[in-house]
């Protein structure tokens, strides 16, 4: 019964992880489209000052949208392993991306596809080789979780590093050095995603009818992931100031996701009842993942289509060719090239002889 009960949590938290990155997906695409289309009456845009957006009913679509994708990922946690729902919010790049093609006229390169395809199959992977039971169902399990050594000392060093960012490293290098802020992001990211799953646990016990609100864990929780995405938030923005966005996103997806998964490992220790084929799986497809987010962002700027393809492949034939003919051709031109230059000499040569020139001698 518990092992059904386990694989039907898994379903929702999937569906739920999945519906969370068609909301955030698609709320970009609305949020631009209102946008635009204020651009187009004249009104005041949003860079510059203008609140006129507030007025337009397709921002305030993107921006409930945006909040279902939120609230399900919050969700998602609650039902399924970290493992699984931290890495599947790169399909929310893919959705932005995909529907920015086919909405905003936003051409979507070869390189693009290419990486849109890897990031669906790598995310195929992880969710076949992800953990199928919950591995933690009450608030006492947290708690006792929580008190675990291994993970007091990785939050103690969590909290360390980013102090250390953010009063030392981040005054001196933050405004030259892209890794200072999102470092900074990712590993409290790390300690918020761990509050969301507590809290996601709490809201299921609520729900049950069971005390959650005098549990003093609960309350512990909700203050350090206030404070710790407010903080997230706040570095994130300065990066995205800073740096560029195609630059930032993959860097920040890497970057956060594997601390997340450092902090699962440490806290939840799935690893300890995966199969070694399961763990294999698992790091193949956020790899790949990886590899498609990273062609999907670092080459969109690139004008490569399949219709370039052929010739790109008919230059490439003839610069293979070339290697075994270049020597004949080079040594046939260079005997045209000297006997046209020897023609010309002895017309010079005759010419002067004829004008009475010294030179010619």
């Amino acid at each position: 019964m518990s092992q059904t009960r386990g694989k039907y949590d898994f379903c929702i938290g999937l569906v739920l992880a999945m519906s969370s990155s068609i909301f955030i997906g698609g709320s970009f695409i609305l949020k631009k489209k209102g946008l635009l289309r204020l651009a187009r009456k004249g009104s005041m845009r949003a860079g510059q000052g203008g609140h006129a957006y507030l007025k337009e009913w397709l921002w305030w679509a993107g921006l409930l949208s945006m909040g279902a994708g939120e609230v399900a990922n919050f969700a998602a946690y609650a039902f399924a392993p970290a493992t699984l729902v931290t890495p599947l919010g790169a399909l929310s790049v893919l959705v932005s991306a995909i529907l920015s093609s086919f909405f905003l006229n936003e051409k979507l390169n070869l390189h693009g596809k290419i990486g849109c395809l890897l990031s669906i199959l790598g995310s195929t992977v992880m969710v076949i080789h992800a953990p199928q039971e919950e591995e933690v169902e009450t608030l006492d399990e947290m708690s006792h979780k929580l008190g675990d050594p291994g993970f007091v000392v990785f939050a103690t060093l969590v909290v360390i590093v980013s102090l250390i960012l953010i009063c030392v490293v981040g005054p001196r290098h933050g405004q030259t050095n892209i890794l200072v802020y999102i470092t900074i992001c990712s590993v409290i990211g790390a300690l918020s995603v761990s509050c969301v799953k507590g809290l996601g646990i709490a809201i299921k016990e609520l729900f049950a009818g069971k005390p959650v609100l005098k549990h003093p864990l609960s309350w512990i929780l909700l203050l350090s992931l206030t404070v710790c995405v407010s903080t997230q938030i706040n570095y994130l923005n300065r990066a995205l100031d800073i740096f560029n966005t195609s630059i930032v996103t993959p860097i920040y997806y890497v970057i956060f996701t594997t601390s997340v998964l450092t902090c699962s490992a440490i806290l939840f220790k799935e690893w300890q009842d995966m199969a070694a084929d399961d763990i294999i799986g698992t790091f193949s497809g956020f790899l790949t993942i990886i590899v498609g987010i990273f062609l999907l962002h670092a080459f969109k700027d690139v004008n490569f289509t399949l219709a370039n393809l052929p010739l790109s492949l008919r230059k490439d034939d003839r610069a293979a060719n070339g290697t075994l003919l270049s020597t004949y051709d080079s040594f046939n031109d260079d005997e045209e090239s000297s006997a046209c230059l020897g023609e010309m000499q002895s017309t010079e040569s005759l010419s002067a002889r004829r004008n009475g020139s010294l030179s010619a001698f």
